[in-house]
């Protein structure tokens, strides 16, 4: 086993950090461990020539196998549920008004392997049901990560990664391809637009501001400094009356936001 020096270990979380924002405070024996294989298969001695390797890589393909090694893309269809009931009862009625010209902008940060924007795009094709056609309601759903996007964008999933969806949506949105896998419908998955993108980004680039933005369970990675711009840049790119989903394992510091807090893990902005 390759043993990670502490200036070895401070060097590369420095570089993660200045990144994508990602807090590997304390976590010196979680990238040691979850590195070993990438430096065998590198034929490399050191975790300093294995740094040196990824700053030197202009494809960039280096530093993401690095942040997929580090990170955990751990989701499920109707995690935290009570999420997608607030979303279909309060927060739909509530946009189908308020929404101009009928385009309801809708952002699935840090979507990881695509169950959580599916399953938006299944809740608002059955809210608004035959008048679905009159509506923009595409949602954007982005990742740091290139290899869960390509999953997330194929829709692909286990029969037990399906079962927990309601039988008729199992029905409308589902469809067999083999050795007990289901795969989105084509007519849902192009209701979600997957893009790669860097939350630690300084100035977001959209052009238009969203109605509602979920991003769930993903600040649990970054230190609180950078968890309080993230969720300032949040404030800054909703429509007055927007949403913001976190995870029930997150807070936001209420003396240091302009969201008004609605209920755990939701706030909005007014």
């Amino acid at each position: 086993m390759i043993s990670i020096r502490d200036e070895e270990f401070h060097q590369l979380a420095r570089y993660v950090k200045s990144y994508c924002g990602l807090d590997l405070s304390g976590k010196k024996h979680l990238v040691e461990g979850r590195l070993q294989n990438v430096l065998t298969s590198l034929n490399m001695n050191s975790f300093s020539e294995y740094y040196h390797y990824v700053i030197k890589d202009r494809s960039g393909e280096a530093l993401v196998d690095l942040l997929n090694k580090l990170t955990t893309n751990h989701t499920f269809f109707m995690r935290e549920s009570e999420h997608f009931h607030f979303f279909r009862e309060t927060v739909l009625p509530y946009l189908s008004v308020a929404a101009k010209n009928k385009d309801l902008r809708i952002w699935s940060a840090g979507c990881s392997s695509g169950e959580e924007p599916y399953t938006l795009a299944m809740i608002l094709q059955d809210f608004f049901g035959e008048k679905k056609w009159l509506w923009d309601t595409r949602v954007l759903a982005t990742d740091i990560s290139r290899k869960v996007l390509k999953i997330a964008a194929e829709g692909i999933y286990s029969s037990d990664q399906v079962a927990v969806l309601p039988e008729l949506w199992r029905r409308k949105y589902l469809q067999p391809v083999g050795n007990g896998r289901y795969q989105i419908v084509e007519k849902l998955r192009k209701e979600v637009i997957f893009r790669e993108f860097n939350l630690n980004t300084p100035v977001f680039p959209f052009k238009k501001k969203f109605h509602v933005i979920f991003c769930r369970n993903v600040m649990i990675y970054f230190d609180s400094e950078t968890k309080r711009e993230l969720v300032d840049k949040f404030y800054q790119s909703l429509e007055p009356g927007g949403y913001l989903f976190i995870g029930h394992a997150e807070s936001i510091n209420r003396d240091q936001t302009k969201f008004k807090y609605v209920k755990p893990a939701i706030y909005r902005k007014e």
